[in-house]
């Protein structure tokens, strides 16, 4: 888990550097700080199950086992890239790991997760969607409908909410009357607590409780992940809305030093091992630069492929 923990970490540091430097563009947002709760439910969830994210989904897709090189051939608008370079930083997708976007409109991916538990639900696979969200999209309609039909139908849907204080630019408290997420969601008849989201064992154990409860037949289950974003809302937030004191008290619960601080205390974990970790994945994280750099871009004549237009649905 460390080593899926720091390749979030590093991958998302490169692709900061890499979009000041314009060789990334568009829409960016990033996970840092959020390892603990992409690679905490990762554990607990098998390769037949589906996992729908968000648009701050790199640690998502990382950590399902999307590789680094397709999604930073995404990144670039790369052919080669895990949605042909034609989605970027907010459209990754891999129906071969069963990670279905990815998906820029917020709360978007609620629906879809609903779609997908509920045809296995009709053709009795036993198997679990997993659908992040953030705070924001918990204020959206999809979620509450989604929720309802979810708890109304029985369906085997993990619904994992990243709770990190803030939609977009305003904080929980000011658009949230009652802040306790999970006491919320509880409301719809479906089980429902609260994480300590950085804490990559708390997570774990969390998830796997919830994913096990799900294929036992009893319906949604829902998790309130409290974590917190080190960086902006986006490559494009000033981020003027938070305070600086703020985001310091929340890094001295960084999730991925504080595993390898346990590790270290375990005896489990070398600052030499660490260092050859690092090695590692700097070497990987350079190899998916390197091959996005020199992988062809979609050929003009192609443009249109996997495009339907009306007329052509038309019989």
């Amino acid at each position: 888990m460390l080593e899926s923990m720091l390749r979030v970490r590093r991958f998302e540091e490169r692709c900061v550097e890499l979009y000041s430097a314009a060789r990334i563009r568009g829409f960016m947002h990033l996970y840092i700080g959020e390892e603990a709760v992409a690679v905490g439910v990762t554990e607990a969830l098998t390769a037949d199950d589906a996992v729908v994210s968000t648009y701050r989904e790199h640690g998502h897709a990382l950590a399902r086992g999307v590789p680094a090189e397709a999604i930073m051939a995404e990144m670039f608008g790369k052919v080669t890239g895990c949605s042909r370079g034609r989605g970027g930083s907010m459209h990754l997708f891999d129906a071969g790991r069963r990670f279905y976007g990815g998906n820029a409109i917020v709360g978007g991916g609620l629906p879809l997760a609903a779609g997908l538990a509920l045809a296995d639900r009709m053709t009795g696979r036993n198997r679990v969607t997993c659908c992040f969200f953030g705070d924001g999209a918990f204020a959206e309609g999809e979620f509450h409908e989604t929720a309802n039909l979810a708890a109304l139908w029985g369906l085997p849907l993990l619904l994992v909410c990243e709770n990190n204080l803030y939609a977009m630019g305003t904080a929980l408290a000011r658009h949230q009357a009652q802040t306790d997420l999970a006491l919320r969601a509880a409301g719809y008849g479906m089980v429902s607590w609260a994480v300590d989201g950085m804490d990559v064992f708390a997570v774990e154990d969390a998830a796997r409780r919830a994913a096990e409860g799900v294929r036992a037949g009893t319906g949604p289950h829902f998790l309130e992940m409290r974590t917190y974003r080190f960086r902006a809302h986006s490559m494009y937030d000033p981020d003027r809305y938070r305070d600086k004191t703020e985001i310091e008290h929340w890094k001295e619960r960084d999730p991925v030093e504080g595993l390898a601080r346990r590790l270290r205390e375990a005896k489990e974990l070398t600052d030499k091992a660490r260092t050859a970790l690092e090695d590692r994945l700097a070497a990987e994280i350079d190899r998916a630069v390197e091959a996005a750099d020199q992988a062809p871009e979609e050929p003009v004549e192609d443009l249109l492929k996997y495009v339907t237009s009306p007329e052509a649905s038309r019989p």
